[in-house]
């Protein structure tokens, strides 16, 4: 019997190594006490070092957390095991493939994630796993579909085959992986002809649907000229698009830009049809705040309102990061303020508070018109605060918040996704996103 107290010594710092190696040369003796554990609430041991352990313990303790999946009742005690059992290393890789077609679904899951964390020597799992893509059960066969993604740009052509000649049940999958890793350089004619054929049918009863993204950047300006606006912005290649696959393209950018290059993200832009009197141009690169974009977003608007009367660029974080607000009439910007939080928030401020700005601080018990190096701590902090989310109120005050609509809101026309100058010059991010 194994002493309870070696096995929770694996969660004591101290005394884990010498508690693994005892566990390990304990060997099978040790398998079933390890996995009852993982299935304990009150354990203070987490599931790595027992994962290491099982690992080093080799066949055996593979066995005893296949069998833990299988019996595991709870949840919770599932969740766990499957961690470790998902964990076992490039050594458990040939008992991972078979166990692709064991019978319970959670077991063929953690299999496939325990081949994905094999990184590169998974790639010889590979041929095991497309078959799964057409799997009955809906997290095993998504399950598949991520972990080819994560293998990279070498399952395309295999990928490719099975849009060519099946099987069918693999065929859906099998397109979003390969939207996911190549774009549409990746897809045939025939599937690129039958995205945009769907699009197509879906846009006639396509209506406005809000922004949902973490970082919302955007311009604004009055009018329906949604051709003229994208060629002052310099914009080509415009596509229609639903409003639901516009949002996400968005939102997807947004969360890449600057992960790897300084300007990912800024690609692309989603112009929508004429909402309410106004046209919308959501991404990144209409950043007005940023020290990437600011500048540029301020000769745009600057032209734009020279042209539509006006032209207003905002952000919004969803998250509470902050917001910031351009606002230009007549070619003349008269307002620009960032409250961020970021130290140099400040040095874009241009023009003079705006009347809504006055009114709100008037509401809060502020002086309407301000200088902050005047100000008293707490009246700036409380100013900095309401500040900090009222991009979104400005907007609506003025015109449309793309945060706002919905499919009341009046729309004339069709959105489409256009290239931005910087996405001509660097092309686009490969993606699979909801029409």
């Amino acid at each position: 019997m194994v002493d309870t107290d070696l096995v929770r010594d694996l969660g004591v710092p101290d005394r884990r190594e010498a508690a693994a190696d005892a566990l390990v040369a304990l060997g099978a003796d040790a398998v079933e006490r390890l996995v009852r554990e993982l299935t304990d609430e009150e354990s203070g041991v987490d599931w790595r070092p027992i994962s290491d352990v099982l690992e080093r313990i080799g066949d055996a303790g593979f066995d005893g957390l296949l069998r833990g999946l299988v019996s595991a009742s709870a949840e919770s005690s599932r969740k766990h095991i499957g961690f470790a059992f998902s964990h076992l290393g490039p050594s458990a890789l040939d008992r991972y493939t078979a166990a692709l077609s064991h019978p319970v679904p959670a077991v063929r899951r953690e299999a496939v994630r325990g081949i994905q964390y094999c990184g590169e020597a998974g790639r010889t799992a590979v041929a095991a796993l497309l078959p799964l893509l057409g799997d009955r059960d809906q997290e095993v066969a998504r399950q598949v579909q991520d972990t080819l993604i994560f293998q990279g740009p070498y399952v395309i052509p295999k990928l490719q085959r099975i849009r060519e000649q099946g099987p069918g049940r693999q065929r859906a999958r099998a397109l979003t992986a390969l939207a996911e890793l190549g774009g549409e350089p990746a897809l045939s004619r025939a599937d690129v002809a039958a995205i945009e054929r769907l699009i197509r049918v879906k846009l006639p009863d396509d209506r406005p649907e809000g922004m949902w993204a973490c970082w919302n950047h955007w311009i604004a300006v009055p009018g329906g000229d949604q051709a003229g606006i994208v060629q002052m912005l310099g914009l080509v290649d415009p596509r229609p698009v639903t409003f639901a696959l516009g949002n996400d393209i968005v939102d997807a950018d947004g969360h890449g830009c600057g992960q790897d290059e300084p300007h990912d993200g800024y690609e692309r832009v989603f112009v929508t049809p004429e909402l309410d009197g106004w046209t919308l141009v959501l991404g990144a690169w209409c950043d007005p705040c940023g020290k990437e974009r600011s500048e540029d977003v301020l000769r745009l608007c600057t032209e734009l309102s020279a042209r539509y009367g006006r032209a207003h660029a905002y952000y919004y974080g969803g998250q509470g990061d902050g917001s910031a607000w351009l606002v230009a009439e007549q070619g003349t910007v008269i307002r620009r303020y960032c409250e961020t939080g970021e130290g140099e928030d400040e040095l874009l401020t241009l023009g003079e508070p705006l009347p809504y700005e006055r009114a709100r601080r008037v509401e809060l018990g502020l002086r309407p018109d301000w200088d902050p190096a005047e100000e008293s701590q707490d009246d700036e902090e409380e100013w900095r605060w309401t500040a900090h989310d009222l991009a979104r109120d400005i907007a609506r005050f003025f015109g449309v918040s793309p945060l706002d609509i919905s499919a009341d809101t009046p729309s004339r026309g069709t959105g489409v996704v256009a290239l931005t100058p910087y996405g001509v010059a660097h092309g686009v991010t490969a993606g699979a996103y909801r029409i």
